[in-house]
């Protein structure tokens, strides 16, 4: 890790960050990250078995010993390990940038469990990738591992502002053809954009094999809709302005809510993709929790 400080992950999560050394091999079922077994073959580290050689086979790999001794051409084949890829893809929305009850917005609480997952990737030699996004991909990096990736990525988090409106479906879409190889796909983000939407552009991840997760992240004032009187409300993403008494509409607000939240739950349920509702006074640690 760089001698620098990072706003959004400090020495106190690293160190418990360190706990989660079981992590890497659990998640390799389809969590975040870690090792398996490729049934591909090639070149490794870990001797699998001699087959014969048949056209088309690279000449580097047979064995002249073998040769030597048989006058045939023997392969040898190895077990290839290969290093899963995680990819974040974190909102960056005008609306993530709502507080009200929480110590923190929502795209800060985004960033801290997003710096916090690729430091834990990375330090296993894992790859991550980021991608910032709004009604568009503001800034994409591509999957590594190394200490500058990751230094990279820390400070594009914490160089990052809420703005702009928010199209969850229409970054998914954009940001498929940028991920070359199939991994886990996490998604932070609070979610305002239609669920079908949402899941018919996560169809072609789930198609190639991808596992999601989506964090659904919010303030806790946005699922009780406390009463203040007369108020006026004003659209974080088109500036749109109502007054309005919230004691009438604050049961209509919370249906909605609900409805919205079960809506997404039953999408995912029926694409086994994972769901987890959080708010901001919640530690983002809990759901690192969830997936261990």
């Amino acid at each position: 890790m760089p001698e620098i400080k990072y706003k959004f992950i400090r020495p106190e999560d690293i160190r418990r960050l360190s706990r989660y050394e079981f992590g890497v091999k659990a998640l390799v079922e389809g969590y975040l990250s870690g090792r398996h077994r490729s049934r591909e073959r090639g070149a490794s580290i870990e001797f699998k078995e001699f087959r014969q050689y048949a056209p088309g086979d690279d000449l580097a790999l047979v064995d002249w010993r073998v040769f030597a001794r048989t006058d045939r051409h023997y392969l040898k084949t190895f077990e290839q390990e290969t290093n899963m890829e995680c990819h974040l893809f974190v909102d960056c929305s005008a609306s993530m940038g709502f507080q009200e009850e929480g110590p923190i917005n929502k795209l800060e609480y985004a960033s801290f469990f997003a710096a916090c997952l690729a430091w834990l990737v990375t330090s296993k030699n894992d790859r991550v990738s980021l991608q910032l996004f709004d009604d568009k991909i503001r800034q994409f990096f591509e999957p590594g591992s190394t200490r500058r990736h990751l230094h990279q990525i820390l400070t594009a988090l914490e160089q990052q502002k809420a703005g702009n409106p928010t199209s969850l479906a229409e970054a998914l879409k954009r940001a498929h053809p940028l991920i070359k190889r199939k991994g886990t796909l996490v998604v932070l983000s609070d979610f305002f954009d239609e669920p079908e939407a949402i899941f018919k552009a996560l169809n072609p991840y789930l198609h190639r094999g991808f596992r999601v997760h989506l964090l659904h992240i919010l303030d806790p004032s946005e699922l009780s809709f406390p009463e203040r009187g007369l108020s006026r409300f004003v659209d974080m993403e088109t500036n749109h302005r109502l007054v309005v008494h919230t004691q009438t509409i604050r049961e209509a607000w919370q249906q909605e809510m609900r409805r919205h939240t079960q809506t997404l739950r039953r999408l995912a349920a029926g694409r086994q993709v994972d769901y987890a509702l959080t708010t901001t006074t919640e530690s983002w640690f809990k759901l690192f929790d969830r997936f261990a």
